[in-house]
């Protein structure tokens, strides 16, 4: 354990986050690493200490929210790799009733004129996750189709639908071939069942059973949906994080094709983000990166990120849970930036 990283991570904990572990690796090979926190530390959403608290450990396991969406980025550019999908192709080709304006690449980039969220499961409370699942699909459109940039869960969610339409197997199934057992990430996946090794989320008093969520995705859109869904919904260790955001810096390994990782985190010109913005990837978004200029990569909603920063052949990864027992607690950002800075000094020490 790094006793710098460790001391930034407990600064934070539990004022932002109950657990937090954090790695950054320099030309491939871990140069610190720290856990620190509770997985559980609340009963309930009034912060009332739970009996049994067990300690993060570095493989641990947390909610990464919209990290996800890297995922659901590669699987779709890993089809288009064999020619199942065209990121330029209409979604009406299999997605019928669509706009014909709407392709894969401008749901990758937030430039499909799709809202940013749809609360799918108060609109039909009593419904299965397929018919939930259509009525996403028919989501209007509420904004201009190519832009400017306007986030949106929806339009992750459609992309993941035309990758299960593209390859022909539920996106579970597909981010476990095309990603997770090609990597050797024997913890990352949707739906976990190992709940010992899995950091708490919020507090949720809808769902079955109230109480702070935990082995259950926290989004409540890729819940109603089923656990599964293009924005939210994928659950990892730091180390398998690590060993994703390595591959993509190093161009793909047996994941994707150089030429792919070039395409994703190429400025795809998205006009209206404080950023730029590749193929589900984000680039030098501030918010993220903090000091690590020139990086990309996406947080998640639960208090995770990736930043991946080729030219100083950095990779570091946060994982928090930030919504533990309610979300909107602060300092998530500092928090983010401080392990930023953190690895930007490791990568400046002499040799």
């Amino acid at each position: 354990m790094s006793d710098r990283l460790g001391s930034i991570l407990a600064d934070g904990v539990p004022r932002v986050c109950s657990a937090a572990v954090a790695l950054i690796a320099v030309d491939g090979s871990v140069a610190a690493a720290a856990a620190t926190g509770e997985l559980v530390r609340y009963a309930d959403a009034q912060e009332t200490l739970a009996e049994d608290r067990p300690p993060a450990r570095r493989d641990s396991i947390f909610d990464l929210a919209s990290i996800s969406k890297l995922f659901t980025t590669v699987v779709l550019l890993s089809l288009a790799e064999e020619g199942l999908l065209d990121l330029d192709e209409p979604v009406t080709a299999r997605i019928p009733g669509r706009d014909p304006r709407i392709t894969p690449r401008r749901l990758l980039t937030h430039t499909a004129g799709l809202p940013p969220t749809r609360r799918i499961d108060r609109e039909l409370p009593a419904a299965d996750p397929r018919t939930r699942m259509a009525a996403m699909l028919d989501t209007p459109i509420t904004h201009p189709v190519g832009g400017p940039y306007l986030y949106s869960d929806v339009g992750l969610v459609i992309a993941g639908r035309m990758a299960e339409l593209a390859g022909g197997a539920p996106l579970d199934a597909l981010v476990r071939v095309r990603v997770t057992e090609v990597l050797g990430l024997a913890d990352t996946g949707y739906r976990p069942h190992d709940l010992s090794r899995i950091a708490a989320t919020e507090w949720k008093s809808e769902r079955p059973g109230p109480g702070c969520v935990r082995g259950e995705v926290h989004d409540e859109t890729a819940y109603a949906l089923g656990g599964v869904a293009g924005h939210a919904g994928v659950f990892a260790t730091a180390g398998d994080l690590l060993a994703f955001g390595e591959t993509l810096r190093l161009g793909g390994g047996a994941m994707l094709r150089p030429e792919s990782v070039a395409e994703m985190v190429r400025d795809q010109g998205a006009e209206g983000a404080k950023f730029r913005h590749g193929l589900g990837v984000r680039l030098g978004d501030p918010a993220i990166v903090g000091p690590l200029t020139g990086a990309y990569g996406h947080s998640g909603f639960t208090g995770t990120s990736l930043v991946v920063d080729p030219a100083r052949r950095l990779t570091v990864v946060l994982l928090t849970n930030a919504v533990h027992p309610v979300r909107g607690r602060d300092g998530i950002g500092e928090l983010r930036h401080a392990v930023a800075a953190e690895a930007l000094r490791l990568v400046d020490l002499p040799c």
